[in-house]
């Protein structure tokens, strides 16, 4: 496997922030192509803020940022906003936390699964919703040609997600970022999830950054772990590994958090 995504000494301060404070400070990891990359922390730790940075998602205005993100030998950090439409319109997707948030509640389940086909192609309707049943179909939605004429609040929790990983999967994009995509699930639906992220790099070969701050959930996914701290990377490795013998007392304090039969969370 080659090396898709590379960040090297990646450094993200908002204009607001006290002088000094970065909310990603000296970032460097990379991700192979097919891999399927954990990284974890609490609130506030920066991960986000380096998913957003490689999703081109940061408002440029509002941030001062340094470093480089390559993602498959392009330099993003320094793209115009046309090439890096384009780039996340066909390489790169992104999954968030709360599709509710991410869906428009007026508009129907179908087009929306499209857009980015709308938006980065030449394909016309007939082509694109065919695009968009097979796309849900790939994301495990039960009747895509019904849904496809759905409104957001017809559907669960969990089939909204869905729908978020169809549309972020309708371009066959080599990276998916993955930000916190099963926390507000139930444990059955989560688990129902990270087996299609799973199956989705299986057949497709899709890369995938998988932001957590829940351990427990990206020891069930991934095989490498990086984990965040203060904007900082903390601690890197197999995911085995770090639960075996971390490093950090930041690393030893998430995987105490970690509820189990005879610890449970309140």
């Amino acid at each position: 496997m080659g090396r898709l995504l590379c960040v090297d000494d990646l450094r993200v301060r908002f204009q607001r922030a006290r002088p000094g404070r970065w909310a990603v400070d000296g970032v460097s990891f990379s991700l192979d192509e097919g891999e399927i990359l954990g990284l974890v922390g609490e609130s506030g730790s920066g991960k986000t803020v380096t998913a957003m940075s490689i999703s081109g998602l940061l408002p440029r205005r509002q941030v001062e940022v340094s470093g480089s993100i390559t993602l498959a030998g392009r330099e993003l950090l320094r793209c115009d906003e046309a090439e890096l439409r384009k780039i996340q319109g066909s390489d790169l997707s992104v999954v968030f936390q709360e599709p509710m948030t991410s869906l428009d509640p007026l508009m129907r389940i179908g087009p929306q699964v499209e857009e980015s086909l709308r938006l980065h192609t030449k394909l016309g309707p007939q082509e694109r919703r065919d695009r968009a049943l097979e796309a849900m179909a790939q994301a495990e939605l039960p009747d895509p040609a019904e849904l496809y004429t759905k409104y957001p609040h017809e559907l669960s929790g969990g089939m909204l997600q869905r729908v978020m990983i169809a549309a972020a999967i309708i371009s066959r994009p080599r990276l998916l970022l993955a930000d916190e995509p099963t926390t507000a699930l139930d444990v059955t639906i989560q688990a129902q999830i990270l087996s299609l992220l799973r199956k989705l790099n299986r057949e497709q070969g899709m890369a995938v950054l998988f932001i957590s701050h829940d351990l427990h959930v990206v020891r069930k996914l991934c095989r490498r772990v990086i984990v965040m701290q203060g904007g900082h990377l903390v601690e890197e490795g197999q995911v085995e590994d770090i639960f075996r013998a971390p490093k950090m007392e930041y690393t030893k304090g998430l995987i105490a958090a970690i509820p189990t039969r005879d610890r449970k969370l309140i």
